[in-house]
């Protein structure tokens, strides 16, 4: 199959692509740094043209809801007009297992945007919801550290390691449009900021870590809400398995 990947040269983007081509499959990246830019359509035409199936991994720059809302809107509207024009048959999202439960997040409302539109969209679609990755808890300690310290909500994840995502991603591509996938969540609830506190540790790295409700992840992300739902697609990888893999 002919298979473009959006994001192809983000973190799961690059892994999906990856896999993608190990199982002898074509693969079309997009990525502004490739030519093609989702905010323009400039060379989206091209890229699409045979293509069976899109994977949609982009990743959004930071910024404010209404800001993030209108990167992922302009996108995902350029990436499925061109898919249209060019008779794409399947258009895959990955998203954010509990998006719909978090008000006030800039990148969910983002996600929600896309999976709106995607949703509405004039593409026979599978939306495929993941948990956060086993990197997330360290990449949120890097955004306030400084001084050796850093902040970090106490979230309640169910991690997920990012090749995990990536191989859901090639195999949903590949099959029939399934509409709203299951939830996809690594084997174990954990802590976020135990996961930091780990992660440093295997890196050698010494920060304390502040636990906070103050910065950008609220208490509306408290509890169980972003853990997955009782439809869930259970993946292999252990967060304990993935901190090995980093020494």
């Amino acid at each position: 199959m002919r298979i473009a990947v959006a994001g192809a040269t983000g973190n799961i983007g690059s892994r999906t692509a990856a896999i993608l081509e190990k199982d002898g499959h074509e693969v079309v990246r997009i990525s502004r740094s490739l030519g093609v830019d989702l905010t323009t359509g400039e060379g989206l035409d091209q890229a699409l043209a045979g293509a069976d199936a899109v994977i949609d991994a982009l990743n959004g720059p930071p910024g404010g809801v209404e800001e993030t809302v209108a990167f992922f809107g302009t996108t995902t509207r350029n990436l499925l007009a061109a898919e249209q024009r060019a008779g794409v048959r399947h258009h895959v999202l990955l998203s954010i297992v509990g998006v719909h439960r978090v008000p006030g997040n800039a990148h969910y409302a983002g996600k929600r945007e896309q999976e709106r539109l995607v949703e509405a969209g004039p593409v026979p679609w599978t939306i495929v919801p993941a948990t956060q990755f086993h990197d997330f808890a360290e990449m949120v300690a890097s955004w306030t550290e400084k001084d050796g310290v850093a902040t970090i909500a106490p979230l309640l994840v169910q991690p997920i390691a990012p090749e995990d995502v990536a191989a859901v991603l090639a195999e949903v591509a590949l099959g029939e449009p399934q509409g709203r996938y299951a939830d996809v969540a690594g084997p174990d609830p954990q802590d976020l900021v135990d996961m930091a506190r780990r992660t440093h540790q295997v890196r050698g790295r010494e920060v304390k870590l502040v636990p906070t409700w103050s910065g950008l992840f609220g208490p509306s992300m408290a509890g169980d809400v972003l853990l997955p739902g009782e439809r869930v697609r259970i993946m292999p990888t252990t967060f304990e398995e993935w901190l090995a893999q980093q020494k």
